[in-house]
């Protein structure tokens, strides 16, 4: 698990971050397999 996983998750379950904000960290700050776990949805690669 990376590092800011449990950063990122945290951020948006409190309504700081998106669903786009999370995706805009995959492979920043998350995997493509732990976005998954964030949203529930899986990853496209789109811009919001």
């Amino acid at each position: 698990m990376s590092k800011n996983f449990e950063k990122v998750k945290s951020f948006y379950n409190a309504d700081l971050w998106s669903e786009g904000m999370v995706r805009n960290a995959v492979d920043r700050w998350i995997t493509v397999d732990e976005f998954l776990k964030i949203p529930g949805k899986e990853y496209e690669n789109k811009k919001e």
